[in-house]
Formats: C-alpha cells, structure tokens, sequence
C-alpha cells in the first residue's frame, strides 16, 4: 500500500479518475469530514473489496450545520488524515475548499430534499441537516462518479436517505453499508468522541449498554422500554430521542407492533456533545 495521492480540484480529480476508467477500473468512493478513525478505515478497506480504485473525499460541508452547531470546531488536520489512510487502500483523496464544492457559494446552490424520512428523528433535533448532507452527497457523487459507495450504519438515518435519493434518481451506484465499529468499550467511534472529557466518555457508555438492554427483549415495545430506563437513569445524560423504526420505511413502530424486526435508534447528549448509535433487533 502506498501513500495516497491528494487533489484539491474537479480538474485534478477528473484527471485521474477518468484515466482509471479508461483503463476499465472500477471506483469506489468513501465521503468523510475527516476526522478518520478506525470505523472510517474500516469503509476505506471495505470500498477496496469493491472496486479497482478507492477515492476517499475530506470535506466538512456547511451546509449540514445548523445554527449553534460545532461547523467551526468541527476537526480539521489533513495532514493528520493522509497519515491514517497511508497504510490504508485509498488511492485518491479529494480534500476541496467550500467554494470548488458550491462554486455559487453554499446559499445559492439548489438542495436536495430529504422529503418525509429526512423530518422525524436527527431532521426534528437537525432542522435542513439531511437537505444539506444530500446535497453535497450528490454533488460528490457527480464529481467522482463511483461504482460504488461506502458509508457507516451509525448514521442509519443517512444511509436511508442516500439509498432513496439513488434510487430515486436511479443513479448507477451501488451503495453498500459497513456495520459500526466500536471501541474496546463498545462504544461507537465518532469524530465527535474527541470532544468528551474522560468522565463523559464513561457516561457515553449507557448508550451501548441501552442498545444491549434493548437486544434481549421479546417485542419492539419493551426494546424501547428496556433502552430507555438504561438512559434516564445515566445522570449526565440527557436522551434526544429512543425510538424503533421499520428497518424497509424508517418510520416508527407503533406501540403493541407484531414486527419481528426494529432498528433501535437513539441519540443523547453528553456534556454538549451530541452522540447518535442504533442496532438492529430481532424480536419472538
């Protein structure tokens, strides 16, 4: 494995993409904000079991931040992050600058819509978060032109929307969802991790420990009731929402639901930083 090689421009990215293609190789793309850790090299080593090439973009997209939220803290060392992938597949790292990404600024650029499953849950906590996070999928997407795409099952919600956004607009890529990876604590690893002191990373761990609470109930009603009583009684953390949805629709079960299945969703507050995880459950 060799260093990738990092572009900054559509027209250097083109340059090499466009040469892979003519020469029959297929691409995989893997979109991060940086930040990497060990669940984004996981996409990296699984996007490199799915095409010839592997792209990996680095960019932190303002329009996925609401007011108040952490876009100019968010973490950004590039250098740090061409260090992690050096012993990785990635071929190709594409780390643009806001104005190569919307070139008629972020305000004036036409959105895509998350419609109905991009309201409840992170869209309701989130307001425009999902709009944005397709949006600038989409444009990525059209400047990488992928076979296939690789993205965490942590952000569940997302992975739902982008997989109807290309089957909406019939896009010809393939999306294929890695399962979250988790630290030796079990819990999930996020870029947002770094934020927690030492004492809020140990009260993160309800979060883990509710999703397991949740896995040995017999029906979807005392999934939700077994995570919940795990999280109310964390003190220092504060539940955004504890919800089971239809893994086909993403829409919430009703109570008393036959359903054998349900993907637990749950996103909380420590301190201020914001943490999301889910798992699918089987029930009966």
């Amino acid at each position: 494995m060799t260093t990738p090689v990092i572009v900054t421009t559509q027209e250097e990215l083109e340059t090499l993409t466009q040469a892979w293609v003519q020469a029959g190789e297929s691409i995989a793309f893997v979109p991060t904000m940086g930040a990497l850790h060990q669940g984004h090299l996981a996409l990296v080593e699984q996007a490199s079991q799915n095409a010839d090439r592997v792209v990996v973009s680095i960019f932190v997209n303002p329009l996925q931040f609401g007011t108040g939220e952490d876009f100019n803290q968010y973490p950004r060392d590039i250098d740090k992050d061409a260090r992690a992938l050096g012993d990785s597949p990635a071929d190709l790292v594409f780390a643009p600058t806001v104005s190569e990404i919307y070139p008629e600024g972020p305000g004036a650029t036409a959105t895509q819509s998350a419609g109905v499953i991009g309201r409840p849950f992170e869209g309701a906590s989130r307001p425009g978060h999902f709009d944005g996070m397709l949006t600038v999928v989409y444009r990525l997407f059209d400047l990488v032109k992928p076979d296939v795409a690789v993205f965490g099952q942590k952000d569940a919600q997302q992975l739902f929307l982008i997989s109807q956004m290309v089957d909406t607009l019939a896009l010809p890529i393939r999306i294929v969802g890695v399962e979250t990876v988790r630290g030796s604590d079990d819990l999930a690893l996020s870029s947002r991790n770094a934020y927690l002191s030492p004492s809020e990373h140990q009260i993160a761990l309800a979060i883990p420990q509710a999703l397991d609470a949740a896995g040995v109930a017999r029906n979807s009603d005392e999934a939700k009731k077994n995570a919940r009583a795990v999280l109310e009684k964390s003190e220092g953390l504060e539940a955004d929402y504890i919800e089971i949805v239809d893994p086909d629709s993403f829409l919430a079960l009703p109570p008393g639901s036959p359903a054998h299945q349900g993907r637990l969703i749950i996103a909380a507050l420590v301190g201020s930083t914001r943490l999301i995880d889910n798992q699918l459950l089987t029930f009966g």
